[in-house]
């Protein structure tokens, strides 16, 4: 029974810090990617709220919190009231499967840095996001709203299509890594990353990963021009701003899965295995918010023809490439 408790309790404590974690630095890489922004345009960003600006995050949530709710006359009420809910919840949940660090040892007993190393992490991440498409889909329905439904049915077709060859970038890794678990590819780059074996994958995987998430430039579920904010046009207060934390938090997951899947999680010379991790993570975000105050919005089909006639047929290339030379290593 002491074991038990025991593991209940270091349970509990791992999911208190990864979502205290995460939500933290997803309310920050708000006030991260408005500095960046702002130094990418030649301008401040913010710099009121305490010092540096760094109390801005306390502020929009306060006034997020503070904001009038309302519900449109013709909306559905319970899917209008449940979708904001659904991404944040979806993303939240995947974090369970990304390993922070190898093993460490208390008192004799190994504490595993995950909070579950499922044999079939992989798969479990990719079930997740196709249930994340639900948030739009619902959230679009639910206002009646005709700019909230094509927004939705924009953004379906888009994460629907982009999920392909987001799968088909891993699959590669998992290849190399001979598991589809978390903690087992990043065993398998101790001694390298695999990004110097699959810079194809990391840059497929990264494309696609924009498109999933509907960041800037691929932001076509949104589209402000034309769809006055798209399938979240009707939402206001903190349902809206549960749909802008999915977002941020997606933002950051992805960041992590591209360091365990590409850049050797963990592993790293010096510091702690989490800084490493925790640095590592950082890039991706980064690599989004650069590319957000770079590069122009595509036209749809323009953005659903990259995704059927390069990414896609590219990862098929990739797989079926990466599949030869494994053999022909295994041969010789």
């Amino acid at each position: 029974m002491n074991l038990w408790l025991a593991g209940l309790l270091i349970l509990i404590v791992k999911l208190a810090l990864v979502l205290g974690v995460v939500l933290f630095g997803a309310a920050y890489m708000v006030l991260v990617e408005r500095k960046l922004l702002g130094r990418f345009q030649q301008r401040f960003g913010p710099n009121r709220v305490g010092p540096f600006g760094l109390l801005q995050p306390v502020a929009d949530g306060t006034k997020m919190i503070l904001k009038e709710d309302l519900i449109p006359a013709g909306a559905n009420r319970f899917l209008f009231l449940l979708a904001p809910a659904m991404l944040p919840l979806v993303t939240l949940l995947a974090f369970a499967v990304v390993p922070f660090g190898s093993d460490i040892t208390i008192q004799g007993q190994k504490i595993p840095m995950v909070i579950a190393d499922l044999n079939v992490g992989v798969l479990f991440l990719l079930c997740l996001s196709s249930i994340g498409v639900y948030a739009l889909a619902v959230g679009g329905f639910a206002s009646n709203s005709k700019y909230s439904l094509l927004g939705a049915v924009r953004g379906i077709g888009q994460m629907l299509s982009y999920e392909l060859p987001l799968g088909l970038s891993i699959v590669p890794v998992v290849m190399l890594a001979g598991s589809l678990s978390l903690t087992g590819i990043v065993d398998a780059q101790a001694n390298a990353p695999f990004i110097l074996y699959q810079p194809v994958a990391y840059l497929l995987f990264l494309i696609s990963a924009v498109a999933e998430i509907k960041r800037t430039p691929f932001d076509l579920a949104e589209a402000e021009n034309e769809l006055q904010a798209g399938y979240h046009m009707e939402y206001s207060g903190m349902r809206f701003a549960l749909y802008f934390l999915g977002e941020y938090i997606n933002m950051i997951l992805l960041g992590a899965l591209a360091a365990v899947f590409f850049l050797g999680g963990w592993h790293g010379p010096w510091l702690p295995p989490v800084v490493w991790l925790l640095l590592k993570t950082a890039v991706t975000p980064f690599l989004f918010i650069w590319t957000r105050a770079t590069l122009p919005r595509p036209k749809p089909d323009q953005l659903m023809r990259l995704c059927w006639e390069w990414l896609t047929p590219l990862a098929l290339l990739n797989i079926l490439a990466t599949a030869a030379v494994m053999l022909f290593r295994a041969s010789s």
